[in-house]
């Protein structure tokens, strides 16, 4: 009888466990419209709220969302602050050497320029990009003067304020912005950089990787995240 309550106590705690592992904590930074941001009720929102619900049904997994700075974003994965990295990240062998990712749910978006002019030389001058982003990267490359901030925001303040002579980032993150002012105007000169947009997950985690790449395949497959790109204007499609 006792070899039987323990067999029975052993099943009932990997059976928790198992149901454990079904919670997904989503990581995300809440600060990047449309690609994720806190709406009105104070809940993550925006194109990656929507896609990673979908791949979590499909993945038949109940996930939670959790918040976190972006500067932070990769090691508050590692050390286990939440399982996924759901936040417009995009795929570089740089970041891929610390976490795994899925495979991409966008394509590689371009990264436009923000300025108050049209005369900025973006090649001499000086351009601020959100820290740790793909777009810091390519400007310290670039031989113009990269100035980082630590949030999205902060880069568009700087341009206001003529701490920066513009700003790199995601053209679907520009564009809006420079629809509603207008003393800010999108230069022509674009840079395409990064190898797309995936959901970051740590090494160690194989078996949730595979989980969510079977979804957003199925999503590719079937035509409902073409659907969710051209209705969050992320960028192109596809084929």
């Amino acid at each position: 009888m006792k070899k039987l309550v323990l067999g029975m106590s052993a099943l009932a705690l990997s059976a928790s466990m198992t149901m454990a592992m079904d919670v997904v904590r989503m990581g995300t930074e809440g600060a990047y419209p449309p690609w994720n941001f806190i709406n009105d009720a104070g809940e993550v929102d925006g194109f990656e709220r929507e896609l990673g619900d979908e791949l979590c049904k499909r993945a038949e997994l109940t996930c939670e969302w959790v918040t976190n700075e972006w500067d932070s974003i990769i090691p508050n994965l590692v050390s286990g602050n939440y399982d996924t990295i759901i936040a417009g990240m995009s795929i570089t062998d740089e970041r891929d050497e610390v976490i795994d990712f899925t495979q991409n749910y966008t394509l590689p978006d371009p990264s436009a320029y923000l300025a108050m002019s049209m005369d900025v030389d973006v090649s001499s001058g000086v351009i601020a990009a959100q820290t740790g982003t793909i777009q810091a990267a390519f400007i310290a490359e670039s031989g113009a003067t990269l100035v980082e901030f630590a949030t999205p925001e902060e880069t568009i303040a700087a341009v206001r304020n003529g701490e920066a002579d513009a700003v790199l980032a995601d053209k679907s993150y520009l564009s809006p912005i420079a629809a509603e002012d207008g003393q800010l105007v999108m230069l022509e000169q674009s840079e395409m950089i990064g190898g797309g947009v995936g959901m970051g997950v740590r090494e160690s985690d194989g078996e949730l990787k595979a989980k969510f790449d079977a979804a957003i395949q199925s999503m590719k497959d079937d035509g409902s995240l073409n659907a969710l790109i051209t209705k969050w204007e992320i960028g192109e499609t596809f084929e």
